[in-house]
């Protein structure tokens, strides 16, 4: 049986898929948040393929001394480097039904500012 809470994220994710949807030239940047890592999809939704893809489970990324949202922001800058070598500048967002704060915020502040348009 589903705990509420994650049954009420997963409504939550079926309205926002419902209205974003990734394509080949503007594809999705899905996140999902665990509660020690944080990753990055970009995906396209109509081949249903993954583009490219960043995680912070990854070798450099977990500096000593980086926290959660030093982390997320490192990833969303990674994205946003595997996007330019696939070509792709900009993205529509999917916050994967958590609240855009925190972490997810960091991640999406992270791509912006590295160049990522969305």
């Amino acid at each position: 049986m589903e705990s509420r809470k994650s049954a009420r994220r997963a409504s939550i994710q079926k309205r926002i898929r419902r209205i974003v949807k990734g394509t080949s030239e503007c594809p999705r940047l899905s996140v999902f948040r665990s509660n020690k890592q944080i990753y990055a999809q970009l995906i396209d939704d109509v081949a249903g393929k993954t583009l490219a893809a960043a995680s912070s489970r990854e070798e450099g990324m977990t500096a000593a001394g980086m926290n959660k949202i030093q982390q997320a922001e490192a990833v969303g800058k990674k994205i946003r480097e595997r996007a330019m070598a696939a070509g792709l500048s900009k993205v529509v967002f999917d916050r994967g039904g958590y609240l855009y704060h925190g972490r997810v915020k960091s991640l999406a502040d992270g791509a912006r500012n590295a160049g990522l348009n969305f």
